[in-house]
């Protein structure tokens, strides 16, 4: 029999014979079709994986309902009427991740702010891990359960400084979330977001693991974000982010982009978050530990100016006077490679680890000075509350920088915040300019060039005119926040 082809006026349709399917198909090796029920296969058991987390890990997931009552004076702050985003707690946090509730039309509009989140149970005795920024103001927090009871909830704790926050229900013999070890966790593991986007009650989304250590984000102090591409939207904040073992490995807490999901989504990492947790249950509150330096990360190519073999490490920028690594004997220029132990890559991990440590601790430093490695054991103190520690007058232009500078006096230290300090102001900056380029501003303090202290414009100039044979110039620089290290490439000149 032959193939036949006939045509309407619609649409082409091509018709083939029995035989000349029964002939295709015969040509085709049975392995291809074997491969494609094994494919087959593999998706199904991943998909009743996936199942199988959610059903085991949806009971101990919560819904938050916070409210604040917001003040303005002496009278309650009123709200326009439709408006279906706004700050629960006049914080623009808030409204970048929740939905208030909008009063009813035609009704004075409530005093009272609500936020809506996500939590997840840790203890059958009631113990949940939200966020800070979700409860950490509320006046009355409301929780609804994966079987739909609901009950009022009490604030344990919570801390702003890594948006971590404890909340406790009277209730018994609750299924609960298994904390993980997320430091074993890898990039492109897959993991599964559980949380109430938009009220939606345990929506479940998997994804990847796209990056680790994610810091300088701005949600909180201490920041070591899991980065994941599992959809997370408003509404999924305190929520778990969960292995395959239906394990916590995060908290889901922020997202990157213009709105809704856009596949960047951020969670603390679950052990920064126990040791919050366990601070805030057993005290309420988090005291850190202390080691009293000011510390930076060795941008590609400094770390030859420092004798060390690379640039990995966090570089002590300053020590606090009377401070434990003053009391200990590290110095400034020393490079932190190893603490208890365990290799350290950069500024953001040391502070972290450090503040894990309760006061008292004894940590063990390894740092490189001047290419030598020196150990050095430290005992941390309280870390303070507020986060605080405790030449000629003439002004020069150097047009290859495209910076002017002048000679700190006496009245710019106590004007500019840089008492007890030497070097040099920068006055002006050119637009364009390399000084523009690497973020120099006016009123920063330039301390040191290529390691060699500046303490007026005489010095400046001449430490200028060395580095321009070396084509490089390292500045140690400070401002208001902080001190840190600018590399800048020399063009010849």
């Amino acid at each position: 029999m032959s193939t036949c082809v006939t045509r309407s006026r619609s649409k082409p349709r091509l018709f083939v014979s029995p035989a000349v399917i029964v002939l295709l198909l015969l040509s085709f090796p049975a392995s291809l079709f074997a491969e494609d029920d094994q494919s087959i296969a593999v998706l199904r058991r991943m998909g009743k994986a996936f199942a199988s987390i959610a059903n085991k890990a949806s009971p101990a997931v919560v819904g938050i309902r916070a409210t604040q009552v917001v003040k303005d004076g002496d009278g309650s702050r009123e709200y326009s009427f439709g408006d279906p985003y706004s700050s629960p707690f006049g914080d623009d946090f808030f409204e970048y991740f929740f939905r208030r509730q909008a009063p009813r039309r035609f009704q004075r509009p409530t005093p009272k702010q609500v936020a809506q989140g996500s939590g997840f149970v840790v203890t059958a005795d009631g113990y949940i891990l939200t966020n800070n920024h979700l409860v950490g103001e509320a006046e009355e927090i409301s929780i609804t359960l994966g079987d739909g009871r609901k009950c009022k909830a009490k604030l344990i704790g919570a801390d702003p400084e890594t948006d971590v926050a404890v909340i406790k229900i009277d209730m018994g013999d609750l299924p609960y979330v298994e904390l993980a070890n997320s430091d074993s966790l890898e990039v492109g593991e897959w993991v599964i977001a559980i949380g109430n986007p938009f009220g939606l009650s345990h929506t479940v989304t998997a994804g990847i693991v796209s990056a680790k250590g994610r810091s300088e984000i701005g949600v909180a102090n201490y920041e070591d974000f899991i980065q994941t591409d599992a959809a997370i939207n408003f509404g999924n904040s305190g929520g778990p982010l969960l292995n395959l073992d239906g394990k916590a490995v995060g908290i889901n807490t922020a997202i990157i982009g213009p709105g809704g999901n856009v596949g960047i989504g951020l969670a603390i990492p679950i052990n920064m978050a126990k040791g919050v947790y366990e601070q805030l249950k057993d005290n309420g509150k988090v005291v850190r530990g202390f080691l009293g330096v000011e510390i930076g990360n060795l941008e590609s190519g400094m770390g030859e100016f420092f004798a060390a073999g690379s640039d990995k490490g966090a570089i002590v920028m300053s020590v606090v006077k009377d401070s434990p690594a003053e009391k200990a004997g590290i110095k400034a220029d020393d490079i932190v490679v190893e603490l208890q132990g365990e290799p350290v890559t950069g500024a953001n991990e040391l502070m972290n680890r450090i503040a894990v440590q309760k006061p008292g601790t004894e940590v063990e430093l390894v740092i490189l000075r001047e290419g030598k490695r020196k150990t050095f054991t430290v005992t941390l103190e309280k870390r303070p509350q507020d986060g605080s520690f405790s030449g000629g007058s003439g002004s020069v232009t150097q047009d290859q920088l495209g910076l002017s500078v002048q000679t700190l006096t006496d009245e710019l230290a106590q004007r500019l915040g840089y008492e007890n300090l030497s070097g040099v102001v920068v006055t002006e900056v050119e637009a364009g300019s390399l000084a523009d380029e690497y973020e120099m501003q006016p009123g920063t303090l330039i301390m040191e060039i290529n390691r060699e202290p500046v303490r007026n414009v005489r010095q400046f100039k001449e430490a200028l005119a060395k580095a321009r044979k070396e084509g490089r110039l390292l500045l140690r620089v400070r401002t208001e926040e902080r001190t840190r290290l600018v590399l800048i490439p020399l063009p010849p000149k």
